[in-house]
């Protein structure tokens, strides 16, 4: 079976009533987790979003402190991979630029902070550059004081 593409799914939801379309987002939220979660995200945080940044970073800071600083790299990279992936996932569901770059600079810091040596793994060096990246391109994207603001605090933490 084919998918139907976004905008035809958008034409067939156009038609609905506002209880069929609640019946199908309550439907579409029983098969998925990150369904479930989006629609929390939507629903009771989207209207709070510096709230929401906090929550993330304590969430991102809180992974990173579980993280053991002496113990086999493999195991560190495989637990920082996770923690990028659960940070990733959040900036999908906001859709910020702003929000990504708070909370991939708040990753960056909590990652150069653990007191892993990530620069002796080829792999997390590179995923550390990578994020490094990412901010850089985000915030060519936002205005110009928040540029300056967030070169600065990249400066900083980086």
């Amino acid at each position: 079976m084919k998918a139907a593409t976004v905008h035809e799914i958008k034409q067939a939801l156009m038609g609905n009533t506002a209880k069929e379309l609640a019946e199908l987002c309550l439907r579409l939220a029983k098969f998925k987790k990150e369904n479930k979660e989006l629609l929390t995200y939507l629903l009771f945080e989207a209207n709070d979003e510096e709230g929401y940044i906090k929550e993330v970073n304590q969430e991102i800071s809180a992974e990173m402190d579980q993280i053991d600083p002496g113990q086999n790299l493999y195991f560190a990279k495989k637990s920082i991979r996770k923690i990028l992936r659960i940070a990733n996932k959040h900036i999908r569901y906001m859709g910020s630029k702003q929000a990504e770059v708070a909370i991939l600079l708040h990753f960056c810091q909590c990652l150069k902070q653990s007191g892993i040596p990530f620069m002796k793994s080829t792999a997390l060096n590179n995923l550390y550059n990578q994020q490094g990246k990412k901010i850089e391109k985000a915030i060519s994207t936002l205005h110009e004081d928040l540029q300056y603001d967030y070169r600065r605090m990249m400066e900083d933490a980086l």
